[in-house]
């Protein structure tokens, strides 16, 4: 059994501000509409006929994850998602990932893990390449996929391999040893992806990292499961979970490992890891500018700029990331794509909640969306999914004002419940229980 399972742990603070904590970077939608997280999705249900897909992500992702699965269409009969209270780094997200594998489907389950902020444009020679992979992890190997380098670059680290042999891993080089790399002929991106059996990584994980691998059998034991329709959730617990050592699977086990076999292959791959990588996914200009949205530029080269209906216009410059977003705007050279984290590390050290999230934050329910506030008001949009209601509440310090913009509404307020259409209101007191329900199914 080949069992893909999807890592969408990867805050990718070098993309900010379009990714933040809480809206990381494989939600960022791409040109087509899709998501990184959309695309891992379907790349997971078409390279593999099996009958369940898992995802490792923190549980606060947890609706939103499957908000987005949804939205593509749903096909695998079940959707297992194991969440995480905090990130703990690809060794634990593997770990956890490899015991529920063994405990649901035995030693012998294959896992497929694919990091879910990856893009595979080829995908006839990916579905060869696991094809390759399986067969060597059947034999207890531990497998990565080794990209085929189109450029020099320095983003990336390398591994020297012996047909399906892994001689070494490389950390990411210098321009010169990069160079050196590719005219050699042997060295690969490392990927990140892997192919191995549940019981052949936990066999070495035992051997090269105990403390892990011991920890990591605990959570899943002590897991909450919740299921329904297709869907099920393992929430792993804090007090266990936050003792894992968190560290990269590279370190904890493949660079130490004497049991790792690759696949080179070139499946049009790209690592979305910074707004170069990013920028690359737009085409370029005659002046060699990769736009995406409202844009209009004179006398600009080389530039990456990002927005949405928003016009952004330049004039007489080069070399720059422009990504404007509905509350923050970033301006940088390109030379220091890699460097963007510093100014997340700077808000967080701020405490600006504009690292961490936009305006509009997303519940199981729905999503609401700060418009407007100031001194004694707060000006909110909330749009509830068909058929979802907001848990009964009340307030100590605020009353409210519910207006209907579209669609029906269902409420609680107080000891009644009415039901308000498009340019009906409400006024809730301060202390009054309420509730908002959409009760249309279909909207």
């Amino acid at each position: 059994m080949l069992l893909p399972i999807i890592l969408s742990g990867g805050i990718g603070s070098r993309l900010w501000p379009l990714s933040r904590e809480a809206h990381p970077k494989p939600f960022i939608k791409l040109g087509d509409g899709q998501s990184l997280l959309q695309k891992s999705y379907i790349r997971a249900r078409n390279i593999s006929d099996s009958e369940e897909i898992v995802t490792v992500t923190n549980r606060d992702l947890f609706f939103y994850s499957k908000d987005e699965f949804e939205e593509v269409g749903v096909s695998a009969s079940k959707n297992t998602f194991l969440l995480e209270p905090v990130g703990r780094s690809s060794a634990a997200a593997i770990a956890i990932a490899a015991h529920y594998a063994l405990g649901a489907h035995g030693d012998d389950c294959i896992m497929l893990v694919m990091p879910a902020d990856h893009l595979v444009h080829n995908m006839v020679a990916f579905t060869q390449a696991v094809k390759q992979a399986e067969k060597l992890a059947a034999q207890g190997k531990l497998v990565t996929f080794g990209i085929k380098p189109s450029a020099p670059k320095t983003g990336y680290g390398y591994i020297l391999s012996n047909g399906n042999k892994v001689e070494k891993f490389v950390e990411k080089p210098d321009k010169k040893t990069a160079e050196i790399y590719i005219a050699d002929g042997n060295y690969f991106w490392n990927s990140g992806m892997f192919c191995m059996r549940a019981g052949s990584f936990l066999e070495e994980l035992n051997l090269l990292a105990p403390d892990i691998a011991v920890q990591a059998a605990k959570v899943v034991a002590g897991a909450k499961l919740s299921s329904a329709d297709n869907w099920q959730a393992l929430e792993m617990q804090r007090a266990e979970f936050e003792h894992i050592q968190s560290i990269s699977v590279d370190y904890a086990v493949f660079e130490k490992s004497q049991n790792v076999g690759i696949v080179p292959c070139d499946i049009g791959w790209f690592d979305i890891g910074s707004w170069n990588e990013l920028g690359a996914l737009h085409p370029a200009d005659e002046h060699k500018n990769n736009n995406f949205g409202n844009v209009m530029c004179k006398e600009t080269n080389d530039c990456i700029i990002h927005g949405g209906e928003r016009l952004i216009a330049t004039l007489g410059v080069k070399d720059l990331i422009i990504s404007d977003t509905v509350d923050a705007l970033l301006i940088a050279h390109k030379d220091r794509a890699q460097d963007v984290r510093t100014i997340v590390d700077e808000l967080k050290a701020r405490n600006d909640s504009v690292y961490r999230e936009f305006p509009t934050a997303h519940r199981p329910w729905g999503t609401y969306t700060v418009l407007q506030e100031g001194l004694g008001f707060k000006l909110k949009r909330i749009e509830v999914k068909p058929g979802a209601r907001l848990s009964l509440q009340s307030h100590k310090h605020r009353n409210e004002h519910w207006v209907v913009v579209s669609g029906k509404a269902l409420v609680t307020n107080g000891e009644e419940t009415i039901e308000l259409e498009p340019n009906q209101s409400t006024y809730i007191p301060l202390g009054n229980k309420h509730r908002l329900e959409n009760p249309e199914l279909n909207n």
